[in-house]
């Protein structure tokens, strides 16, 4: 539930954060309040001659219980007549009429503060009275602007911070939904490779299912939105060419190169899978010899570089490359979690295809 907003130091929050946030609204509150009290004393000594210790007696007190309750008294008005909703005409003849009668009950504390000493703090005579009034009248207009910028300020807070959850939840609803699309795409694949295998090499297809399954169970906890660090995603990846390599057997090669200071930066899980799956497929499924696929990870300043690289075809069509689902899917992951941050480019050169990745290096999740 949203709490409601008001003036610093008159609003009730729970929790030990909430109350060290009030306390000093309070304390900044009450501050103003004692140097609106010390101005009314100069006010009074100036217009009355008397002392300033008299002056300062008689001002403060009245000022700090008046500024308390003004302060109530406007915040409560302010939350019944919001500017929105209520006729302009409504809310200032509501808040003159309550500005008088603060005013009227200021000027009857002074008066009465001023007559339980012996000898009168100040003369106070009936221009001076109305003068109190007056002023009175003035603060508690005062006091009721600053409480309608306060709830107007905290307004236009909660509509921004309901903006940006709904921006979050749409991201987070993105990310599940790209997420989602990567699972089925690899699954399809291997299980082709799976019907493939079973007339061929029996064992190889029984292997092959239970690395699969092996591989699904470390992937079904992994959250869209959440992160892991490169060595987690890296660990995964060996487990997943584990299985590719039922299949190819010393056809398939693998490196991997992860400089010091890499492996502890954070990057969206299994955002390296789908470079890796397409490097396998696209690449040395199509070498009668096989190929090498090469991972290489260096964090640069405040930049996390990742480049996957795999041999291909010398005579694959240079147009087919960098067009698959993975690398597309890649492409919108990044963008919807970094968005301008984070960058994804491929090339070809001759027999040789890299994927490199940019990415800000985070070693914890913001």
């Amino acid at each position: 539930m949203q709490a409601v907003p008001a003036l610093p130091g008159l609003q009730t929050v729970h929790g030990a954060q909430g109350a060290v946030s009030t306390r000093r609204g309070a304390a900044l509150y009450l501050l103003a309040w004692l140097m609106l009290g010390i101005a009314f004393a100069a006010l009074v000594v100036s217009a009355t001659g008397a002392g300033w210790v008299n002056g300062l007696v008689f001002a403060i007190p009245t000022t700090l219980l008046y500024g308390c309750a003004a302060g109530f008294s406007s915040y409560y008005l302010c939350r019944a007549y919001p500017l929105a909703e209520k006729n302009a005409f409504a809310i200032v003849l509501v808040f003159a009429f309550s500005a008088m009668v603060s005013g009227a009950m200021w000027t009857m504390l002074c008066v009465l503060w001023n007559s339980l000493w012996r000898e009168l703090l100040v003369p106070l005579g009936p221009a001076a009275r109305f003068t109190v009034f007056g002023l009175g009248v003035i603060l508690y207009c005062l006091t009721s602007v600053a409480h309608y910028l306060v709830i107007e300020f905290q307004r236009a807070r909660a509509a921004e911070r309901r903006e940006l959850e709904s921006q979050l939840a749409a991201q987070e609803a993105e990310l599940r939904m790209l997420r989602t699309q990567i699972d089925p795409h690899f699954l399809f694949n291997s299980l082709n490779s799976i019907s493939a295998l079973t007339s061929q090499n029996p064992a190889g297809a029984r292997e092959m299912t239970l690395q699969l399954a092996e591989f699904f169970r470390h992937t079904l906890g992994l959250e869209a939105h959440r992160k892991v660090t490169l060595d987690a995603e890296v660990k995964l990846l060996m487990h997943f060419l584990a299985i590719e390599k039922v299949r190819f057997g010393a056809r398939l090669q693998v490196t991997q190169n992860i400089v010091e200071g890499a492996g502890a930066c954070l990057l969206p899980p299994m955002i390296l899978q789908p470079l890796v799956e397409n490097a396998v497929k696209h690449g040395i499924g199509h070498l009668p010899g096989g190929g090498s696929v090469r991972l290489h990870a260096e964090r640069v300043g405040s930049i996390l570089h990742v480049r996957v690289e795999n041999d291909v075809d010398e005579d694959l069509p240079q147009a087919s490359a960098g067009k698959g689902i993975g690398l597309a899917n890649v492409r919108q992951r990044l963008g919807a979690m970094y968005g301008h941050e984070a960058s994804v480019n491929w090339t070809r050169e001759d027999n040789l295809f890299k994927v490199a990745l940019a990415l800000p290096a985070e070693t914890k999740e913001l």
